[in-house]
């Protein structure tokens, strides 16, 4: 099908612009949220006609967009999840989810501004396109934790998937041996003539099993 688009829309093209779109896009998307027309002679026609005011309607609505934005710059709106082994969630962040964690924040978002490529579905600091105007985009970001404390936690850096957290362990315990295998070592070395060191005693009770 082809359609007049009467705002941008992204990879389509620009207001007034002719373009080939499925018929199924056009349908539930373009028409009924009018974002276009059908290209019919009568509606090209029309659309000429009010050019000039979709122009003014579309940069006040630009404007209103810049403002919205500039009120969200630098935000990072907190959600807390329950989550499983790794970090992965028990379901998924959608975008009512962070149009909610901003109302609830003192902010405002439509959902339907929320551009997420895929549902969130781990913790951690994740960064969110949002679109308040087809030619106007923010980025902000989304804190998903366990807990409160969790979140701040991970506002301050830290990574707390349950994978790093494992990993963190078995550096910890390793590091915890080489130090002792390390003061074993130097107790040797400081030990007295005459006084078995801790190898030695174990050399013997090794031969004695023998």
């Amino acid at each position: 099908m082809q359609v007049i688009l009467l705002e941008r829309v992204g990879r389509l093209g620009h207001m007034g612009e002719v373009v080939k779109v499925k018929d199924g896009y056009a349908r539930n998307f373009l028409l009924p949220n009018h974002k276009a027309l059908r290209a019919t002679e009568a509606n090209k026609a029309k659309f000429e006609r009010d050019r000039a005011v979709l122009e003014a309607k579309n940069a006040d609505a630009r404007k209103a967009a810049e403002t919205e934005a500039k009120s969200l710059d630098g935000k990072i709106f907190v959600i807390i999840r329950q989550a499983g082994e790794g970090g992965h969630l028990y379901g998924s962040v959608s975008p009512r989810d962070i149009a909610e964690a901003a109302a609830a924040q003192g902010a405002t978002i439509n959902k339907n501004h929320v551009h997420l490529g895929a549902p969130i579905k781990s913790i951690g600091l994740h960064t969110v396109e949002v679109a308040p105007h087809p030619e106007v985009t923010i980025k902000v970001q989304v804190n998903v934790a366990r807990s409160p404390d969790e979140a701040a936690a991970q506002a301050r850096g830290e990574d707390l998937s349950d994978g790093a957290a494992e990993k963190a362990e078995t550096r910890a315990a390793a590091e915890a041996l080489f130090a002792e295998a390390q003061a074993d070592e130097r107790a040797e070395e400081d030990a007295e003539p005459g006084i078995e060191t801790a190898a030695e005693r174990k050399a013997k009770r090794s031969k004695k099993a023998e």
